[in-house]
């Protein structure tokens, strides 16, 4: 029976409140409940990525053997321990997929595992790493979900994923970032709770970073400002190898041509509401057969909560797409 559209009850059909309360008590409590096997039954693997890069990642078996492997991928600033990731992650867990929650680069406990900086051009050890986690399960399908800005490495690792030889069964991502420059524009100028929020992260992953390598970053300058266009440019100048800010987001854009070589059967799922990520960037993709673009028009950014104590409609969804095959 194919799932009913997403349709919030009205005192959660804000944008904002799909947005935050995702994250928020009392929807951790029941994250943290349902999530408990799956967590218990995670194991810590170091991704060998080539070039002396390392991911961590936690894999979770289901016993006797499961419907196939997921790898999911966060958001900026977020982490495999993200809410939005552990409650779709036990959600298919319970229903027989194997999980393997990857953390980029600098998120999460990893900020120690690499010399350089995180930054969203890193494609490459995210394609070695969907690699290498195929060939420690090669018997395994193996799909790929991410979020955000992970739906945007989703989606970037699909259209590579022929050429490096990883066999992808599917990918879908959930209100990945398609115009950088446009979402940053979103950030700095619309609703300040989100602009504050990715600026505090941020700044806690910079100090991390500093404590781990402390004779190569200082940041005090960067962590002098409050915003984050000023902040990326900084790390850009200084970091990144790029010449400018603009190269730097146009470098991992998903508009325009980016996605017109696609070959791996994709699904976008995207609220037209997103306050993060702008709707209209949407008639800006390649349309290549490999890729069907689903919009909802509530759910927020990466919310589709139709209630706070029960799966979200996105975790549903997601499951129903990868039951379909």
């Amino acid at each position: 029976m194919s799932l009913a559209p997403f349709a919030p009850p009205r005192w959660l059909s804000s944008p904002h409140l799909q947005s935050i309360l995702s994250s928020v008590l009392p929807r951790r409590y029941f994250v943290a409940h349902r999530a408990a096997g799956l967590v218990a039954a995670s194991r810590d693997v170091i991704v060998n990525c080539g070039d002396g890069v390392r991911l961590l990642g936690h894999h979770a078996a289901v016993p006797g053997g499961g419907h196939g492997l997921v790898l999911m991928l966060h958001g900026w600033e977020g982490s495999a321990e993200s809410q939005y990731v552990r409650s779709c992650a036990a959600y298919l867990y319970e229903r027989g997929y194997d999980i393997f929650r990857l953390n980029l680069r600098d998120h999460g406990p990893t900020h120690h595992l690499n010399q350089e900086l995180f930054h969203s051009c890193r494609i490459a050890e995210v394609v070695d790493a969907v690699g290498e986690v195929a060939r420690l399960f090669p018997t395994q399908r193996l799909s790929l979900v991410g979020y955000s800005l992970g739906g945007n490495f989703a989606l970037r690792v699909a259209v590579r994923a022929p050429a490096a030889g990883i066999a992808l069964e599917r990918v879908i991502a959930i209100c990945p970032v398609l115009d950088p420059a446009h979402t940053m524009q979103r950030l700095e100028h619309g609703v300040w709770l989100y602009r504050n929020y990715f600026v505090m992260k941020w700044r806690r992953s910079l100090l991390k970073k500093r404590r781990a390598w402390p004779d190569l970053y200082d940041f005090d300058e960067l962590l002098e400002s409050r915003r984050l266009t000023a902040m990326t440019e900084q790390l850009v100048r200084r970091y990144s190898g790029f010449a400018d800010i603009g190269h730097y987001l146009a470098g991992y854009a998903i508009t325009g041509n980016a996605l017109a070589p696609l070959a791996v059967p994709s699904h976008l799922l995207m609220a037209l509401d997103d306050p993060i990520i702008p709707a209209e960037d949407l008639a800006r993709l390649s349309s290549p057969p490999a890729l069907t673009v689903e919009t909802t028009a509530r759910g927020g950014h990466c919310g589709f909560l139709d209630s706070l104590g029960r799966a979200s409609w996105a975790d549903r969804r997601v499951h129903e797409l990868l039951a379909a095959g």
